[in-house]
């Protein structure tokens, strides 16, 4: 077998290095019975690294390469045109063109071929480079196709594969080209099969783009297609485009485009039984890779030829289930404001807290509400439950139910808990509407919580090795024991009724919209708001050491090193006392993995420093005492207002008892997560020195390798003291794929996407919808970040992101308004928001694409909706 050029029939998906994933993939689809595969062959990655290998001007520009970041677009593009340019001039080795010869002579020296790039990193299951590299058709003669072989390794550095690469991570020197030269088709139609849609994602729907002439006019972009859904053999839709062009094949080499005849631009491309058939060959082909494929087609004299296959690389994983029949799932990401993935050993945990039925799907969970929506009572109760805090997953949710095709109506009651609400579940049956409660309950449970972590800090100080592990299943029921504590949830269930009661009445009553919301402001024993309030005290402590200040803007990580500066003890020693209360949080926080504010306490300093820039001494104190008296002045204004209207005296008296609710009990609905955090934390750092001794054994390579291990496979190797190294590569690989995806709200057992929709009338027509969680109205810059780390704040900005968990609130305290992708009424930044009397709308629908950083936007947090002024 010549290394430098095979025959496709003798590729396999083995040799991945050799012909790449292309390569790899036909020579797998040219041994399925009754797939149509166009003959040929490859010039392998041995052939392109014979030709570059004695090229030093080669090797030194990729080096030049390798120190650049994807930002960095002038020096890529300028770079990678050099190495085009030195692997153009390259000369093909004697040995490739004398095999290229030899099987051109084999099947016709003067037929057409496409001469196709093919990368070891290319449709493979986690990255799919898809048109990264260039692919040229209708190419005839032995120089031609020599000429064009060169063009093919020269454009494994077309700016985008290098950026591509890069954003992938990976090494511009590990991934090599083959180049596949395949004889030419001459199709009356092309097209794309994919078979899983990919708007939906329901893998029981076939969805087939279509056009005339070759399919390179699809690909590229230059003419819509006829669009087909195919499912169970039955056609569901037919969209038919308008193909005012087509491009074809010339008759001495190249291609052509050209203008379609007037009379068939609206034809139908492919007829009924022909979308069928391909439809059957697209079932075939994802049946022998086992799992949804992108196929690229074409047909000619009836006939259809398969050109490329790979795998759908963007498809969301379908939650696991070994349970039959149609299911329909809930995000927990959305619920829990956290819509990254989570490590296995974070998922442990969770599943492990909820008593929700879970369901793991790729680095996420859902819970599965299908038994909910079954019957009438506990689908209103859901939805109207649900409907508060995620309007978008209502929405799906009814979408779902008037469909009728996954929920069958049962009479029974579904007692399920509430979807992904494990630190805050639904009330128990019995559970009163306006229960009796006294404040000092908070107080009291408080530090009942508090006890019980520190003794769970000094037990297990006592416990290693398969003991350990077992206790914290048996502390783990403590913590479940908190968490959903009756009286806790009556006391969080309390201050939501009373906020809804209070909406609601005061715009019957007064037509007042959300004074709820001012009502809301600096209530007592909210952790969350007091640890935003805290840094502002730590800023205060900083603010008269200007070495200090320096010291941190010039971005030195190494606190301790502020020892060295004037001011640095005190510095060290209030930036240390804020950790012991709040270092175990940080964002993302409901995954135990996660780096902890304790263990990189770097990660507070933007925070600190724009509070040192943003606020006067003392500003916290002042901050909070002066949200405490709005509140009371709008007590007292609401009060006398009431008292004016008939049957005044018992509507006053009646809203004090809502306003005294939330007064009592909204901040402590920020404590139930705070003490499951403050937990996670201590038996982290348990499992920490276990891995650590893991190490110490070249068990595995470094500690947080744990991370990508559930639960009991982690007891297990700390048992046995063996761990196939393989599984961690194999899960950290896993985790960088589920990186790229983004967690649907709703998704179906067949892996349909169901999106929910905001249905408003009268807002203005360029508004962005999304839901109202603390009033007011504020226009001012916005800031788009991501990172909490790379936050840098001016008085007056508006804070545009993602989601905000319990970590973000120190930024809150700067900011004037609020926007993020996901969240709802009582998610904890709205809360926060309204503790603070921020203007908020939450549940935007990719708010951080549509606002730009930096535009003026106004934020209408009585209304739901955001304006761009500039």
């Amino acid at each position: 077998m010549n290394s430098l050029v095979l025959d496709l029939k003798e590729a396999d998906q083995t040799q991945i290095s050799l012909v790449g994933g292309k390569g790899s993939n036909l020579g797998e689809l040219i041994k399925m019975d009754g797939i149509h595969v166009p003959e040929g062959f490859c010039v392998t990655t041995e052939g392109y690294r014979k030709a570059i290998e004695s090229s030093q001007t080669f090797h030194a520009l990729v080096h030049r390469l390798t120190s650049l970041k994807p930002g960095d677009r002038g020096e890529i593009g300028s770079i990678s045109s050099e190495i085009r340019q030195t692997i153009r001039q390259l000369e093909i080795p004697a040995e490739v063109v004398a095999a290229v010869a030899h099987y051109l002579s084999r099947f016709g020296e003067q037929s057409a071929y496409a001469v196709r790039s093919s990368a070891t990193a290319e449709d493979l299951p986690h990255a799919s480079f898809a048109g990264q590299q260039d692919t040229y058709l209708n190419i005839v003669g032995k120089e031609e196709i020599l000429r064009h072989i060169s063009k093919c390794w020269a454009s494994l550095f077309t700016d985008r594969a290098v950026i591509y690469r890069m954003q992938n991570g990976f090494d511009h020197g590990q991934v090599h080209l083959s180049v596949i030269i395949q004889k030419m088709v001459f199709p009356y139609a092309s097209g794309i099969l994919f078979t899983a849609d990919p708007v939906t994602a329901n893998r029981k729907v076939l969805s087939i783009d279509a056009g005339f002439g070759l399919g390179e006019a699809l690909v590229s972009g230059v003419v819509s297609a006829d669009c087909y859904k195919v499912r169970d053999e039955i056609i569901v839709d037919k969209r038919i485009a308008a193909k005012k062009l087509a491009i074809y094949s010339q008759e001495n080499g190249g291609t052509v485009t050209q203008p379609m005849d007037t009379d068939r631009q609206n034809n139908q491309v492919l007829t009924e039984e022909q979308i069928l058939r391909l439809a059957r060959i697209g079932r075939r082909i994802e049946a022998y890779f086992g799992c949804p494929q992108d196929i690229e087609w074409c047909v000619a004299e009836d006939t259809f030829h398969i050109v490329q296959s790979r795998p759908i690389t963007t498809l969301f994983p379908i939650p696991e289930s070994n349970d039959a029949g149609n299911h329909v799932y809930v995000s927990v990401a959305h619920q829990q404001m956290m819509t990254d993935p989570i490590k296995p050993l974070g998922l442990s945990f969770y599943l492990m807290t909820t008593p929700a039925p879970m369901r793991r799907a790729g680095g996420w969970l859902f819970v599965d509400v299908t038994q909910m929506l079954a019957s009438p009572e506990s689908r209103e109760r859901l939805l109207n439950t649900i409907g508060q805090s995620e309007p978008l997953i209502k929405d799906a949710l009814t979408t779902v139910i008037k469909r009728g095709d996954y929920i069958q109506p049962v009479s029974t009651e579904a007692c399920e808990p509430h979807p992904g609400r494990s630190p805050k579940a639904s009330p128990p049956a019995n559970a009163q509407a306006e229960p009796e409660l006294e404040p000092h309950m908070v107080v009291d449970l408080i530090k009942n919580s508090e006890a019980s972590i520190e003794e769970l800090k000094r037990t297990i100080q006592t416990k290693s090795g398969t003991e350990l592990f077992d206790f914290i299943v048996e502390d783990i029921q403590q913590l479940r024991k908190v968490l959903f504590n009756p009286q806790s949830i009556q006391m969080i269930m309390a201050s939501m009724n009373a906020l809804t009661w209070i909406k609601e009445k005061l715009y019957e009553w007064l037509g007042e919209k959300n004074a709820a919301d001012t009502l809301s402001q600096s209530v007592p024993n909210n952790v969350t708001s007091e640890m935003g309030l805290a840094l502002m005290d730590v800023a205060d402590v900083i603010r008269p050491y200007p070495q200090v200040i320096e010291y941190l803007q010039n971005g030195k990580d190494d606190l301790e090193g502020l020892i060295t500066v004037e001011g640095g003890q005190q510095a060290l020693t209030a930036i240390h006392h804020y950790l012991e209360k709040y270092g175990m949080r940080c964002p993302g926080e409901i995954d135990l993995t996660r780096t902890r504010w304790s263990e990189n306490p770097a990660a507070l300093i933007p925070v600190i420093l724009t509070n040192i820039k943003n606020f006067e001494p003392n500003a916290s104190t002042l901050k909070f005492e002066q949200g405490r008296q709005e509140a009371l002045d709008k007590e007292q204004e609401i009060l006398a207002r009431l008292r004016q209207l008939p049957d005044g005296e018992d509507k006053a008296s009646e809203t004090k008892k809502r306003i005294d609710l939330i007064r009592n009990y909204a901040g402590y609905r920020e404590y139930p997560k705070y003490g499951m955090v403050s937990r996670y934390f201590v038996y982290k750092q348990a499992i920490l020195k276990e891995a650590e001794q893991l190490v110490h054994k070249n068990v595995i390579q470094e500690k947080e390798d744990v991370f990508y291990l559930a639960f009991e496979e982690l007891k297990e190797v700390i048992r046995s003291n063996q761990l196939d190294e393989q599984l961690i590569i194999k899960r950290k690989d896993d985790y960088k794929r589920y990186e790229k995806l983004t967690p649907p709200r709703v998704i179906t057992s067949d892996g349909e996407i169901i999106a929910g929709e905001y249905r408003r009338e009268n807002l203005p027509a360029e508004a962005i919808a999304g839901l109202a969680v603390s009033s007011g109205v504020i226009e001012g810059r916005a800031r788009v970040i991501l990172d909490m780390g790379e936050a840098n704040l001016e008085e007056g900005d508006i804070l545009v992101t993602s989601f905000t968990d319990p970590s973000w609130t120190p930024l809150f305290v700067s900011i004037k308004g609020l926007v993020t992708e996901v969240g709802g009424l009582m998610t904890h930044g709205a809360v926060i928001a309204r503790e603070y009397g921020i203007p908020a709308v939450v549940a935007v629908e990719n708010a951080t694409t549509l606002i730009k950083d930096g535009q003026r936007i106004r934020v209408h947090g009585t209304e739901g909706y955001i304006e761009i002024l500039s």
